[in-house]
C-alpha cells in the first residue's frame, strides 16, 4: 500500500504542479503591484480591528484560525525534511513561495469573503462557494468539496496526530501498547486517545468555539517557540552570514556540496512551503469567510499577513536553528542516469529527518530540547487538527446545504476522530505521502479556480485600494458597483 500512495503522491507533486505553484503566485504578485510588501502596514491595522456577531467571528480570531491551520507539524518537521531532502537551499524556495504565495492567500481570502453565504446561523464560504457562484460551474465546485472533505477530514488529520505521537513519545518514552481483540492485536496509543478526547470537545462547540480556541492558543504557542528559536539565534548570531550564504548558495547548486541538486531544493521548497503555509491551497479561504469585514480585501489582507507568520518567522526559525547546529543531513537524491547522489553533512545517530528540530533544541539545552520542542509541536499540530475539521464540516454543509446537515455532520466528526486516532499508529512515511496527496489535490482545483476568477478580485482589490487612497479608512463593499454577480450577502448588507 505505501509503495502505491508514493507513486500516487509523486503524479500529484509532478514538475508542471511544481511550476504552476510559482507562476500563480508570481502572477497575483504583479496584478496586484506586490501588495505583499506595499500594504504591510495595512495588514497589521486591519489585524486587530474588532469586528465580530453572533454570525461572523472577528478578523483576528479568523486569522487565528486560518494560522492554527497553516501553523503545524510543517513548521518543525516539514521544514526538517525540506532540508534532509533538498538540501539547504529548500529554505530559500520556502521562502520563494511564501513571498509569491501571500498574494495567491489574498486572492483566495478576498474571493471567500465576496461569495460566502449565511447558513445554519453562521458565515460559509470557501472555494466551493466561490467556484459554484464565480465560476457558475456546480460539478467543479462539489469536486472540489468532495476532494477538501477526503483530504481535511481523512488524510491530513493523521501527519499532524502522528507527529504528536512521535514527538511526545520520543520526549516522554510514552510507547504504544496492544490490546488483542478477537486474535488480532489492535495498537493503543494512549497519546492519541488523549489528543481526540480534547480535540472532541472543541469541535462540537462549532465554528464559535474553534475561533475563540484559536484566538487564545495560536499567539501563545507561537510566540513560545519563536522565543526559544530567538535565543539560539542570540546564541549563534556570528554564524547568520554563513549560514545565509549556504541557503543562498544551496538555493542555486552555487555550493560544491550540493552541486546538481536544485532541483530537488525547488521541489522540496515549494512542496513542504505550500504543506506549511497553505497560500492557494484552498483551505485558508473557509476561515477567511468566516469573519465580519466591511470589505472583503480586508480579510483578503490579514490572510496574505498569515503566510508571512508562518513562513517567514516560524518555518525560517526552525531552518536556522537546525542549520546554526548542524543538526541535519540531505536524503539520497539521483541524477539523470539513476545513480544515487548522497550529500551527508552531520548524520546524527539514530535522528531521522523529522527529528532534527529535537536534536538541534537539545544541542543548546539538553535537559529540555526534546521535550520543548514535543509540547511546541503539540500546540502546532493541535491546532492544525481543529483548523482541518473546520474546513471539512464547511464542505460537507456545502454539499448537503439543502438537507438536514446535522446528521453528516456527526457522521463527519466520529469519522474525523478516528482518522486522528489512526495517525498516532500508523508509520510516519504513510501519513506524510497521504497528507502530501490532499494538499496536492486540494491546490491543483483550487489554483486553476482562482486564476480563472482573477477578474472579479482584482476588481476587488482595485475598488478597495481606490476608495483607501481616496482618503476612506474603512470602506464599504457593494458588488453590484463592480459588476460582479452573486455576491447575494453583500447585495443584502
Amino acid at each position: 500500500m505505501e509503495s502505491i500512495v508514493k507513486v500516487v503522491s509523486n503524479l500529484v507533486w509532478s514538475d508542471f504542479f511544481i511550476y504552476l505553484c510559482l507562476f500563480t503566485g508570481l502572477y497575483f504578485s504583479f496584478r496586484t503591484r506586490f501588495l505583499q510588501v506595499a500594504y504591510i502596514k495595512e495588514m497589521l491595522r486591519l489585524l486587530f480591528v474588532k469586528r465580530d456577531s453572533d454570525k461572523g467571528i472577528s478578523s483576528f480570531q479568523a486569522f487565528a484560525l486560518a494560522i492554527s491551520g497553516r501553523v503545524g507539524t510543517g513548521n518543525i518537521v516539514g521544514v526538517a525534511t525540506a532540508i534532509f531532502m533538498g538540501g539547504p537551499g529548500a529554505v530559500f524556495w520556502m521562502w520563494a513561495i511564501a513571498f509569491l504565495g501571500s498574494a495567491s492567500a489574498f486572492v483566495e481570502a478576498t474571493l471567500g469573503q465576496v461569495y460566502k453565504q449565511e447558513q445554519d446561523g453562521e458565515y460559509r464560504g470557501g472555494p466551493a462557494y466561490y467556484i459554484e457562484k464565480g465560476l457558475g460551474v456546480k460539478w467543479y465546485a462539489v469536486l472540489f468539496a468532495i476532494v477538501t472533505i477526503v483530504s481535511t477530514g481523512f488524510l491530513l488529520p493523521g501527519v499532524q496526530s502522528n507527529a504528536i505521537n512521535g514527538t511526545v513519545s520520543n520526549a516522554f518514552n510514552i510507547q504504544l501498547t496492544s490490546l488483542p481483540i478477537l486474535g488480532i492485536d489492535f495498537p493503543i496509543s494512549w497519546i492519541g486517545i488523549g489528543v481526540i478526547i480534547l480535540l472532541a470537545i472543541i469541535i462540537i462547540g462549532g465554528v464559535k468555539r474553534l475561533g475563540q480556541a484559536s484566538e487564545y492558543i495560536v499567539p501563545f504557542m507561537a510566540g513560545a517557540y519563536i522565543l526559544m528559536a530567538l535565543v539560539i539565534i542570540a546564541l549563534n548570531f556570528s554564524q547568520i552570514p554563513a549560514v545565509l550564504k549556504l541557503i543562498l548558495t544551496s538555493a542555486f547548486s552555487m555550493d560544491a556540496t550540493f552541486g546538481g541538486v536544485v532541483g530537488m531544493a525547488i521541489a522540496w521548497g515549494v512542496k513542504r512551503g505550500i504543506y506549511s503555509n497553505e497560500a492557494g491551497q484552498g483551505t485558508a479561504p473557509h476561515a477567511a469567510a468566516a469573519a465580519e469585514v466591511k470589505h472583503p480585501a480586508q480579510q483578503g489582507l490579514v490572510q496574505a499577513f498569515s503566510v508571512y507568520v508562518d513562513t517567514l518567522f516560524v518555518c525560517t526559525a526552525t531552518a536556522f536553528m537546525i542549520l546554526f547546529t548542524g543538526m541535519f543531513n540531505t536524503g539520497e537524491t539521483f541524477d539523470a542516469s539513476g545513480n544515487a547522489l548522497t550529500f551527508v553533512i552531520e548524520h546524527v545517530p539514530g535522528v531521522e529527518a523529522g527529528g532534527f528540530t529535537q536534536a538541534a533544541v537539545a544541542h543548546h539545552f539538553p535537559s529540555i530540547g526534546n521535550q520543548f520542542v514535543a509540547i511546541a509541536l503539540f500546540f502546532f499540530a493541535f491546532t492544525t487538527i481543529m483548523a482541518y475539521y473546520y474546513y471539512a464540516e464547511t464542505n460537507m454543509a456545502y454539499i448537503f446545504k439543502n438537507g438536514n446537515t446535522k446528521v453528516v455532520i456527526w457522521i463527519l466528526r466520529i469519522g474525523f476522530l478516528a482518522a486522528t486516532y489512526f495517525g498516532t499508529v500508523r508509520t510516519a512515511g504513510l501519513a506524510w505521502d497521504l497528507g502530501d496527496i490532499g494538499v496536492g489535490l486540494m491546490a491543483w482545483v483550487n489554483l486553476i479556480a482562482i486564476l480563472l476568477l482573477s477578474k472579479p478580485a482584482l476588481k476587488v482589490w482595485n475598488d478597495y485600494t481606490k476608495k483607501r487612497k481616496a482618503g476612506i479608512k474603512d470602506p464599504n463593499f457593494n458588488p453590484k458597483e463592480l459588476g460582479i454577480k452573486n455576491a447575494d450577502f453583500w447585495e443584502k448588507e
